[in-house]
């Protein structure tokens, strides 16, 4: 099963132009796997970052939602899912074909990832912070999911 999937690394790679081209590959019917999601990059000063971030956060009841992500797996999964056509039929098997990890899992140690060169962060002139530093901001734990 992972032998037919595309194996993507978050290294580096800027949060909303990976994924949009992983959107993009889902809906192509493409099986993705992406690992190291805690170290995806969000650009922009890490202040304003976290309190956006923060502000979102209070939007909605612990009760009835919305439901926010706090874990940098769950976030970019999230993020992607902004980016399909999630209420159509289409848009949901594009994203049941979707796996996110924190790190990289056992089974995927020995697997080649894949580039996307659009998204490399080095193009970056701004200051960044790294999905992991934003989780841990809000309530991420890591030792545990």
């Amino acid at each position: 099963m992972v032998s037919e999937a595309s194996v993507v690394d978050a290294s580096g790679l800027i949060l909303g132009r990976m994924a949009s081209a992983i959107a993009k590959r889902l809906l192509s019917g493409e099986k993705i796997i992406v690992v190291n999601a805690e170290k995806a990059v969000v650009s922009g000063r890490r202040g304003f970052i976290l309190a956006s971030r923060m502000k979102f956060l209070g939007v909605g009841s612990y009760r009835h939602g919305p439901f926010h992500p706090r874990r940098p797996d769950a976030i970019v999964r999230r993020t992607v899912r902004g980016m399909l056509p999630w209420k159509n039929p289409r848009g949901k098997e594009a994203y049941r074909k979707l796996e996110v990890h924190v790190g990289v899992p056992e089974e995927l140690r020995g697997l080649k990832a894949q580039a996307i060169p659009e998204a490399d962060a080095s193009q970056l002139r701004s200051r960044s912070v790294t999905m992991g530093e934003i989780a841990e901001e809000i309530g991420w734990k890591k030792g545990g999911k």
